[in-house]
């Protein structure tokens, strides 16, 4: 171990300065998202590899961890001979999923997009999951919260999902996800 934070700056900093091989991020920081943090980090320094731990099983914590780049997605409760296991799996490269949550993952990508609205295929899945959220009415703070994004990030979410969808306000991306049954 060469460093330990416990904030979302501290642990960037900490991993800029040391340049690890393997980040252990919990998913929930008291200053942010973990998820900002790996999604950070794995900016700066690609070649790490970033192990997220969480306390129970969420689905949008997991699907943001895996788009945020990170190589493994851990249950608090996990054993420690199995955590070092996982620092090994992802430090020589390879991914590593909880088997309580790979099943779902697994189902998530056979439901596929086989027939499809061709302006929703256009949308990547964060861009999906921001849109369900957009379609309850939330704001892009409450965005950000719900699916671990900063508001800035949220923001610039929404002008790509106009962008694709040929639109020009929330309020008829919102109507655009009502009239197709998406809702979070």
């Amino acid at each position: 171990m060469v460093a330990e934070a416990g904030s979302v700056a501290d642990a960037i900093e900490a991993a800029v300065r040391e340049k690890p091989d393997v980040v252990i991020m919990d998913v929930r920081l008291p200053d942010g998202s973990g998820v900002e943090a790996c999604r950070s980090i794995r900016e700066i320094l690609p070649a790490t590899r970033v192990i997220m731990l969480t306390s129970y099983p969420d689905d949008e914590a997991l699907y943001a961890s895996i788009i945020a780049g990170a190589s493994g997605y851990l249950l608090k409760q996990t054993r420690t001979k199995a955590l070092v296991e996982a620092i090994d799996t992802v430090s020589k490269g390879r991914a590593l999923l909880d088997p309580d949550v790979t099943a779902r993952v697994l189902e998530r990508v056979r439901r596929g997009r086989a027939d499809e609205d061709p302006a929703l295929a256009s949308l990547t899945d964060q861009e999906r999951r921001v849109l369900e959220q957009l379609a309850t009415g939330k704001t892009n703070r409450e965005i950000g919260e719900a699916l671990f994004l900063s508001e800035k990030t949220v923001k610039n979410y929404v002008s790509r999902i106009l962008e694709k969808l040929g639109l020009h306000r929330r309020a008829e991306a919102a109507a655009f996800a009502a009239r197709r049954g998406m809702h979070s």
